[in-house]
């Protein structure tokens, strides 16, 4: 039966949350290194966290799949590759899934945009539908990684019973509307924010494009996360928070401490 608990978030920062939809229990993104540690970018980019992760390994439930937008060092760092066992499924990109295979990370499911995997359950069935985004806007594209975000559907009885889209680091777009089209109405919306800088150049949502999301796809709930934990963070919480104010955007914005654990339903 479905009540305002059995879908639920836990903050861990940054882009890790926990999240348990029904009988499912899903990791995204795990980032677990110290305040005042580095992570590894690529192409020579570092970030240096600013907080200390509110979930840890130890931590952890039993996990049905870990789902990764992309493999960046503050997505997935040393410790998630040391700790999380390699038969855990992890849904992500085709990129991030050779590169977990080839470190012995035997269950990744590769998906290309829109392709859909489903996790199966006692009478439950968890969707999810991979979301192309865009991370490195012009010739950045061919420095970042491929990323996507994730539409999540728990199904009972053939039923979607609650639908949420968990951005990933994507700028925004408007073709980002057709999370609407092809998915339906939603009831959460999880966007990365922080207004990441590579390079010098806007790479994840600032306070203005979130805000321009959640115009978009007006869900009734907003829940933001990737924000003020690392140095490349160049837009706190609080621009999106005022943006979505003063634009009287509607729904309700639910923002979320790290290690707090708030419910999903609207």
């Amino acid at each position: 039966m479905s009540g305002p608990d059995d879908v639920t978030l836990t903050f861990g920062g940054n882009a890790t949350t926990l999240l348990r939809l029904g009988g499912f229990t899903l990791l995204t993104d795990p980032n677990f290194v110290r305040r005042g540690e580095r992570v590894y970018l690529g192409k020579g980019l570092f970030a240096k966290r600013l907080t200390d992760p509110a979930l840890l390994p130890d931590d952890l439930p039993d996990l049905d799949a870990v789902l990764l937008s992309h493999l960046h060092g503050d997505h997935w760092d040393r410790i998630a590759y040391a700790t999380i066992d390699k038969a855990t499924p992890v849904v992500t990109t085709q990129a991030a899934a050779r590169a977990l295979s080839s470190r012995g990370f035997s269950a990744t499911a590769d998906l290309r945009p829109w392709q859909v995997h489903e996790i199966g359950g006692d009478g439950e069935t968890l969707r999810i539908t991979s979301v192309p985004g865009v991370h490195g806007p012009g010739p950045l594209a061919r420095v970042l990684p491929p990323v996507m975000g994730s539409v999540l559907e728990l199904l009972r009885g053939g039923e979607v019973s609650w639908r949420g889209y968990v951005t990933g680091d994507t700028l925004f777009r408007p073709w980002l509307g057709e999370v609407l089209e092809r998915c339906g109405p939603l009831d959460v919306v999880v966007p990365h924010l922080g207004g990441t800088k590579a390079l010098g150049i806007t790479v994840t949502m600032d306070g203005r494009q979130g805000a321009d999301l959640v115009e978009l796809l007006k869900p009734p709930v907003t829940v933001p996360v990737h924000f003020d934990d690392y140095d490349r963070f160049a837009s706190p919480l609080g621009d999106f928070v005022r943006e979505v104010a003063e634009r009287r955007v509607p729904g309700e914005l639910r923002t979320v401490a790290r290690g707090e654990t708030i419910s999903l339903r609207p």
